[in-house]
């Protein structure tokens, strides 16, 4: 059974810093690429940045670009999402996927919430 529980979610003042984590089960976490997503209210869920399964590769949205670092832990079947520099912007409920350009339906979790604001 997959399961993906995402943490680390929080409410932060703009310019603070959050790191996110996926833990992941119930597949080879090590063959797999991931993603993390998010989807603020009113908004559809949108791509956020992506890792390919040996962590040469990254790729992410242009409106986090130099803010945000996808990492992963293949020993951990754990994928992080570092965020600094928040912006209000950046507020939305954030999810981790399997796959690089597109998730894998039935594999979202809970998702951990982000908000910034002063």
């Amino acid at each position: 059974q997959v399961q993906l529980v995402e943490s680390g979610g929080g409410w932060v003042q703009p310019g603070g810093s959050l790191r996110l984590s996926c833990a992941a089960s119930g597949f080879t976490f090590s063959g797999a690429a991931m993603s993390w997503y998010r989807q603020a209210p009113g908004k559809e869920r949108e791509l956020v940045a992506s890792i390919t399964n040996g962590s040469r590769s990254t790729k992410y949205t242009d409106s986090v670009k130099g803010r945000f670092t996808i990492s992963r832990d293949n020993a951990k079947k754990t994928v992080y999402l570092q965020m600094n520099s928040l912006k209000p912007e950046d507020t939305a409920v954030y999810y981790c996927n399997r796959g690089w350009d597109n998730p894998y339906y039935g594999y979202w979790g809970q998702g951990t919430q982000v908000t910034v604001s002063s």
